[in-house]
């Protein structure tokens, strides 16, 4: 059995992949669901757009909350609460009886799953070494991608054996699984944890020394990464309006039913899966043989938004599900292979601080949630077809493709601050020295 046992370090991850997989089950199993409760509940499209994005308007501030949160008091504790709050929300939507209380619980899922990426960040800054940072934050998001993959086709199942409510009442219960399993795998500190060798804690980063806190800090650093929050931005314009509307999408366009727009919904998430992974894998691969953070992180990034927007061209252009499905995916995929290098840049510009610059990217970022749905569910009500909805998300990647070069990851931010403590001595073996976040 030891021979099996999984390393600390391994094990963390490992627990950081089971919650993004279960949150965005929790997130995006109100699409497919929508399918069934839409017309129960008498909804129009517009409706369903606010319950959509209704989720974003907390999650938005509870993003630089969280973040700041888990620098100031832990990643353990911030997880833990964070799970009690998404758990109840996601069994309080199987209860809700119509367009108000459907809004309340993704309201509640908000708050809840607000502050878990940037949790996560600020735990995988002391877990993971500086050059597998991309490919860490790859894995991570490919188990949420796969938890996009995976909600459609699960719900439709629950929703043919009992029904749309039965679905959310199961994930509730993986959630509070999931907080039981994270209290006892997770310390603060790798070396307090009680499986962890020295091999592991010799190539792990320095400790990370507790920012002091100094008035003006947060706004210095959130005008530093303003470029890197618009780049984020324009990421979470695709990938919202692909977890909200792609089932519908399938359906109303090409006139499938919901078996089959199913199908075709999982078969673009899972294009995500692997777009994760090879963005991950190639920032990390590009940062170890050139030492160069601008062309791991920053350059690549504009290639994969400028792939994304040559994706929906043909979108546009062929109307056909199967062609529809193929350059979908493709779209999926490109815009999936920033998420690596984007998640990475926080902790190579602020280490110490990295939970709460991620909440700064991602909660500026996540605006498009709330943007993006409630434009789709607008515009196809009042022109009856996607054109213009693909038109303005190519638009939208254009943008951020010149906003990427803007970016300065390789540029440490910069806090004339005085540290409490000697910085730490960085351990043997560390190839591209200690991250500086003061």
């Amino acid at each position: 059995m030891k021979r099996f046992r999984l390393k600390a370090t391994t094990t963390v991850l490992v627990m950081l992949c089971l919650m993004y997989f279960i949150t965005y089950i929790d997130r995006v199993n109100v699409s497919t669901a929508a399918g069934q409760f839409k017309s129960e509940l008498g909804l129009s499209n517009t409706q369903l757009g606010f319950i959509f994005s209704a989720f974003a308007y907390p999650y938005v501030v509870f993003q630089f909350i969280g973040g700041w949160v888990s620098d100031r008091f832990g990643a353990k504790r911030t997880l833990i609460i964070c799970a009690f709050i998404w758990a109840v929300a996601t069994t309080l939507t199987g209860l809700a009886g119509g367009f108000t209380s459907l809004v309340a619980a993704r309201l509640l899922l908000g708050l809840g799953e607000g502050a878990t990426f940037p949790a996560a960040t600020s735990a995988m800054a002391s877990w993971v070494t500086k050059d597998r940072r991309g490919l860490a934050q790859g894995i991570t998001h490919s188990a949420a991608r796969l938890g996009n993959a995976v909600a459609p086709m699960l719900v439709l199942s629950l929703m043919t054996a009992f029904n749309w409510r039965f679905s959310f009442y199961l994930m509730g219960v993986l959630s509070f699984g999931w907080l039981m399993l994270w209290y006892v795998t997770y310390t603060e500190k790798p070396a307090d944890h009680p499986r962890i060798t020295a091999a592991e804690i010799s190539s792990l980063p320095p400790p990370r020394v507790r920012p002091a806190e100094v008035p003006g800090t947060w706004l210095r650093l959130y005008r530093r990464l303003l470029p890197v929050s618009g780049v984020y931005f324009c990421y979470n314009w695709i990938l919202w309006l692909m977890l909200g509307w792609m089932p519908l999408y399938f359906m109303h366009t090409f006139h499938l039913d919901i078996k089959d727009a199913v199908i075709f919904t999982s078969g673009v998430f899972i294009a995500g899966v692997f777009g994760d992974l090879a963005g991950g894998l190639i920032s990390d691969r590009l940062l170890r043989r050139t030492g160069n953070l601008k062309l791991a992180r920053s350059y690549l990034v504009a290639f994969c938004m400028g792939m994304t927007a040559l994706s929906l061209l043909p979108v546009l252009l062929i109307h056909d599900p199967m062609y529809s499905l193929v350059f979908l995916a493709a779209a999926m995929f490109f815009n999936e292979m920033n998420v690596g290098p984007m998640w990475a840049i926080p902790m190579d510009v602020a280490y110490d601080r990295s939970g709460t610059a991620s909440g700064i990217m991602s909660g500026s970022g996540v605006t498009a949630a709330i943007i993006s749905p409630v434009v789709a569910g607008y515009l196809v009500d009042r022109l009856g077809n996607w054109d213009l909805t693909f038109e303005l998300s190519i638009v939208v990647m254009v943008c951020g493709v010149l906003l990427t070069f803007l970016m300065k990851p390789d540029v440490p931010f910069v806090a004339e601050l005085k540290l409490r403590q000697a910085a730490p001595i960085a351990p043997a073996g560390y190839k591209f020295g200690r991250d500086d976040a003061h």
